[in-house]
C-alpha cells in the first residue's frame, strides 16, 4: 500500500504548533501547569473537530485533549491509541522562529547569535540530507518534543478519515499536559480512554521503538548541622554541607549519569543547598532491573543509616518516592504492541530499532494503569536546546507507520 501524506499541510501544522509557548513549570498547581498547553490543546479541539474526529474534548481538570476515530471495518480488531504531549521542557520557549531548510545538504547552519548546527559536532544530522529540515532561530528550543508527535499523529487521522478504503479499527487520541515536569500523565484517565493498548510519540529516530525504561525514584536528604563561630568550633560544629559531601562520596563513584550507558543504572545528585546550619540534597535513582532498583534504595538509605550513626542523633533524614516503573515488566506479558510497531515501520520503509529507554515517558505510567504504552519515534534529535531538529519526512514517517499499523492490526498478519 502506498501512502502520500501531505508534507506541506503537516508542516504546516507542525510550525503553528511551535510558535504556541507551552513550556511547563514544576511547582505549580494548576493542571496544565501553563496557560499555553491550554492554548494549544483548545487549537487541537477545534482542528480535530474540523477534520471529523468524534468525541472531541478537553477535560479541564486533567488537561487532555482526546477524540476518537470509530472503526471502519466489522473484523474483530484491538484498539489503540495514539498519545503525544503539548508541553516543552525547562528552556526558553518564547517567541519561537522555525526556519525551514529545503534540500538539506549538511552545509552548516549559522544562526544569527552565534550558535552553529554542524554535521560535525552532531553527526545524526546526515539522517536528513536531502530532506526539509526544521530548526529554530538558536535563541529558543524549537518543540519537536513533542509537537513533532503531535503533528504526525493529526497527520495520521487526517488521512485515515480521507482513506476509508483502509480498514481499521477503533483509535483513539490523546493530547496531554506536563510531561517534562512528570505529573501530566498521573491525572490521565485510563478506564476512560479504554484502549487495549496505546503509544506515546516521544522522540527517537525514524524506526525507533522503545519499551524499556528505568525504574525510578527521588529521595530528598536534608541534613541538620551545627553552626558555631569558627574561631571556637573545635569539637562542636558539625557542618551539614561537608555531610552533603561526605554523603555523595560514599555512593559509587561510577554508578553516575555520566559514566553509564544502556541497561545500566545510576544515582544522579540533582541539587545541592546548603550552609553549616543546613543542607538539602535531592537524588534520583534509576535502574532497569526492578530487584536491583530495590538494591539501590537500599544501599542509599544504608549510606545515610552510616553516616548517622556517628551522632547522638540522626542529622540526615531521607525523604524517598517512586516516580514510575520499568513498562518492560508488564509489555513483555504481551508482546502484540511491540510486534504491530515492528511490522508498521517494516510497511513504512523503515528499519525497526528497539532500544532501552533511558528516562520515562508518559507511557511508564500510563502501562501501571491499565494501558500497555511502549513509545515510538518522533523523528527529531537534540531535544531540550537550542539545536532541536526534525524534518518534515521524518514527521510524515511517523503518520506513514500509524496507518501502516491500523491497517495491519485488522488484517490479523501479526503475531
Amino acid at each position: 500500500m502506498t501512502i502520500n501524506i501531505d508534507l506541506a499541510q503537516l508542516q504546516a501544522d507542525f510550525i503553528r504548533y511551535t510558535k504556541i509557548n507551552t513550556r511547563s513549570y514544576p511547582g505549580r498547581d494548576t493542571t496544565p501547569s501553563t496557560p499555553g498547553q491550554t492554548e494549544l490543546a483548545t487549537l487541537l479541539v477545534r482542528q480535530l473537530r474540523d477534520l471529523g474526529l468524534q468525541d472531541v474534548s478537553l477535560n479541564e481538570k486533567n488537561g487532555f485533549v482526546t477524540a476518537t476515530l470509530p472503526a471502519n471495518t466489522d473484523k474483530p480488531a484491538k484498539s489503540f491509541g495514539i498519545i503525544a504531549h503539548l508541553d516543552t521542557a525547562d528552556y526558553n520557549a518564547e517567541n519561537v522562529h522555525p526556519q525551514v531548510h529545503p534540500h538539506y545538504d549538511g552545509s552548516p547552519i549559522e544562526f544569527k547569535n552565534g550558535l552553529r548546527l554542524t554535521v560535525q559536532q552532531f553527526p545524526a544530522l546526515k539522517q536528513y540530507f536531502g530532506q526539509t529540515l526544521i530548526t529554530g532561530d538558536g535563541t529558543t528550543l524549537l518543540g519537536v518534543d513533542d509537537k513533532a508527535g503531535i503533528a504526525g499523529a493529526v497527520a495520521a487521522a487526517r488521512y485515515l478519515l480521507a482513506h476509508q478504503e483502509i480498514k481499521h479499527g477503533l483509535i483513539k487520541f490523546g493530547f496531554g499536559p506536563d510531561e517534562e515536569i512528570g505529573v501530566g500523565a498521573d491525572k490521565f484517565d485510563a478506564k476512560g480512554f479504554a484502549t487495549d493498548f496505546a503509544y506515546t510519540l516521544d522522540n527517537g529516530d525514524p524506526g525507533q521503538i522503545e519499551y524499556e525504561t528505568f525504574n525510578a525514584a527521588q529521595a530528598t536528604v536534608t541534613i541538620e548541622g551545627t553552626s558555631v563561630h569558627p574561631g571556637e568550633a573545635k569539637g562542636l560544629m558539625v557542618n551539614a554541607n561537608t555531610l552533603g559531601r561526605q554523603l555523595d562520596a560514599s555512593l559509587p563513584a561510577l554508578d553516575r549519569p555520566e559514566f553509564s550507558a544502556g541497561h545500566e543504572g545510576y544515582y544522579l545528585l540533582l541539587k545541592f543547598h546548603g550552609e553549616i546550619s543546613e543542607a538539602q540534597l535531592v537524588y534520583i535513582i534509576r535502574d532497569f532491573d526492578h530487584q536491583q532498583f530495590e538494591a539501590r534504595k537500599a544501599y542509599f538509605l544504608k549510606v545515610v543509616d552510616e553516616l548517622n550513626a556517628q551522632f547522638d542523633h540522626p542529622r540526615l533524614k531521607v525523604s524517598m518516592y517512586d516516580q514510575y516503573y520499568n513498562m518492560a515488566d508488564i509489555i513483555n506479558k504481551d508482546p502484540y504492541p511491540i510486534r504491530l510497531a515492528e511490522a508498521g515501520i517494516k510497511a513504512a520503509g523503515l528499519t525497526p530499532k528497539t532500544v532501552p529507554f533511558r528516562g520515562g515517558t508518559d507511557g511508564s505510567k500510563i502501562t501501571y494503569q491499565g494501558i500497555p504504552t511502549p513509545n515510538l519515534f518522533n523523528g527529531g534529535i537534540n531535544f531540550h536546546g537550542p539545536y532541536e531538529v526534525v524534518s518534515t519526512e521524518a514527521m510524515g514517517k511517523i503518520a506513514e507507520t500509524l496507518i501502516h499499523m491500523a491497517q495491519l492490526n485488522v488484517e490479523g498478519t501479526v503475531a
